[in-house]
């Protein structure tokens, strides 16, 4: 499994903010979850040090504002978040969870097609 730090889910909506848009000022990151969440300023300020001490962003900071980046990729983390899904579920085994999923989802005939187009192509 990857050695990037797990992140939250309350991270998840910082970091979906930052990879949107960075880098972005504390105030940038308030105001763009102001919509979506009842989460007070201090929330949020917590939940960047808190990604800042995992080092999955960084910052800079110019005069006396702090403009925040994300250092890993969102790629990168929900690569990370699968495999300790996979894991934690289903003790690594990818077979078991796509029959699950499959099993108890409905699909679409053309989400049907989409997965045995994927299928055919690993055989390759």
């Amino acid at each position: 499994m990857d050695d990037h730090p797990r992140i939250s889910d309350a991270e998840w909506e910082i970091m979906k903010v930052l990879w949107a848009k960075s880098p972005a000022t504390a105030s940038e990151v308030i105001a763009a979850l102001r919509d979506n969440k009842t989460w007070k300023e201090k929330t949020i300020k917590t939940l960047l040090s808190r990604l800042l001490q995992k080092g999955v962003i960084s910052f800079e900071q110019i005069n006396r504002v702090y403009y925040y980046s994300p250092v890993l990729g969102e790629e990168e983390c929900k690569r990370t978040e699968r495999q300790s899904f996979l894991q934690r579920v289903y003790g690594g085994a990818l077979k078991p969870m796509l029959v699950h999923f499959l099993q108890e989802e409905k699909l679409s005939a053309k989400e049907i097609e989409e997965l045995k187009n994927i299928l055919a192509e690993k055989e390759k």
